[in-house]
């Protein structure tokens, strides 16, 4: 290939993911398609499938680098307070990751590096669940991290929808922390 598509991109795997991302962000996932992306990329409408395959699999790699950045986020944070609130900072400053990784329909759930990278989600935030301090009663972690993930996922879902009231006010994290601490009441 030669003039402005030429093929030596330094990184096309990463730039197809941006690319996606961007993608997605504008028009969400149903509308991703790998012949835009290339173009968004610069590339040859094959490039996208040469590395993927199919947008499943373009997808199911943007739900790995999702999962591994909730990851991160997660472990960074503080208290499950903290990790509540990054849970939510993640789903609004990577909403297009956000808007893929939990709608399983839309890439390779099975896939092993999927599978991973969720456990690495979940553990952190199990995580900040076993550190709760206890009552003495014999402790249900995995329904006290159920609800803990149902909480934050559920405002992050709301807060991407526009679907709160406006007195919830125009910062999420804030929102987000008032809410989350009724788990600790």
């Amino acid at each position: 290939m030669t003039g402005q598509r030429g093929y030596h991109h330094g990184d096309l795997r990463r730039a197809l993911l941006a690319a996606a991302v961007e993608a997605i962000t504008e028009a969400g996932p149903a509308a991703l398609s790998l012949r835009d992306l290339a173009r968004r990329a610069g590339v040859s409408h094959a490039a996208p499938a040469h590395h993927f395959g199919d947008k499943a699999g373009l997808l199911t790699a943007l739900a790995v680098e999702g999962f591994d950045l909730l990851a991160g986020a997660l472990r960074e944070a503080g208290d499950l307070l903290d990790a509540g609130v990054a849970y939510v900072r993640f789903a609004v400053g990577h909403r297009a990751h956000f808007e893929v990784m939990f709608r399983p329909e839309l890439y390779r759930r099975d896939d092993p590096e999927v599978a991973a990278a969720r456990e690495r989600a979940g553990a952190a935030l199990r995580a900040g669940v076993a550190a709760l301090p206890r009552d003495g009663t014999d402790p249900d972690e995995e329904a006290d991290a159920l609800a803990a993930w149902s909480i934050v996922h559920g405002f992050a879902t709301l807060w991407l929808a526009g679907a709160l009231p406006p007195r919830t006010g125009p910062d999420p994290e804030a929102a987000a922390r008032k809410v989350i601490r009724r788990l600790f009441d």
